[in-house]
């Protein structure tokens, strides 16, 4: 009897380890489906930019936030992605690229790295992204996720973004994650002829807003709507106070 039981063991072994496997598959299967659903979402808001599209097609957002949450992360809503801070909902991400204009080659600063994500979609649209993020255990795991996940066109500081990145300055595109209450000034001057900064603005009441700098070194202003951002904290609140 025991000699049954010691050869039934195996067999029953192998059984749960393959019908682990099988459960994983169904898994991965609802992540696609998620994430081709929330795709759809997108383009029905108004987003149509197809090659915006195929870059959040391509990212597996939900290894950019925490385990907790990895079931909603295609859901179109904001997510907390600890210390205070939050990743954009899918639909904004989309927008604020597509307004960014991004094409092959572009040098793109962002402000608030955030998870990562953002990064990410920049990074699958071919620019050569240089990103900042101001706490640092963020920065540390955005850096991490990116570096595990092979976007190596992703270039990651943790500090203050209020400046800027001046040494990899001019930008073709400035995209700012967080809301200071106003424009900071040191990253209009990195932006180049023809470059667009997408930003939101103001505290209580925030409005996204697109700045194209023109050929004669001034600036087009649009605004395009009421947002709800977390606040860009550091140099912009004591330089930029309410």
């Amino acid at each position: 009897m025991a000699a049954g039981r010691k050869a039934i063991l195996p067999v029953l072994l192998l059984l749960a380890v393959a019908a682990a496997g099988m459960m994983a598959v169904p898994r991965q299967e609802e992540l696609v489906l998620a994430r081709q659903r929330m795709i759809d979402e997108i383009r029905l808001r108004g987003v149509t930019d197809s090659a915006v599209l195929a870059a959040l097609d391509s990212v597996p957002r939900h290894l950019f936030v925490p385990e907790s949450v990895r079931g909603a992360a295609y859901d179109d809503r904001p997510l907390s992605i600890g210390f205070g801070q939050t990743i954009s909902e899918p639909y904004m991400v989309a927008l604020m690229t597509s307004l960014l204009d991004v094409h092959p080659g572009d040098r793109i600063l962002e402000i608030g790295t955030g998870s990562g994500y953002q990064s990410a979609v920049l990074s699958r649209l071919g620019a050569e992204v240089y990103s900042i993020e101001i706490i640092t255990p963020l920065g540390e795991r955005a850096r991490r996720t990116l570096g595990e996940l092979g976007y190596r066109n992703v270039h990651l500081r943790i500090g203050d973004g209020y400046e800027g990145w001046p040494n990899a300055a001019p930008f073709n595109g400035i995209i700012v994650t967080a809301a200071p209450p106003r424009i900071p000034a040191p990253l209009l001057q990195q932006l180049k002829r023809g470059g667009k900064l997408v930003i939101p603005v103001g505290d209580s009441l925030q409005d996204l807003l697109v700045l194209t700098r023109r050929r004669d070194g001034g600036f087009d202003r649009r605004r395009v709507m009421p947002v709800l951002f977390v606040p860009m904290t550091g140099e912009a609140q004591r330089r930029e106070p309410p």
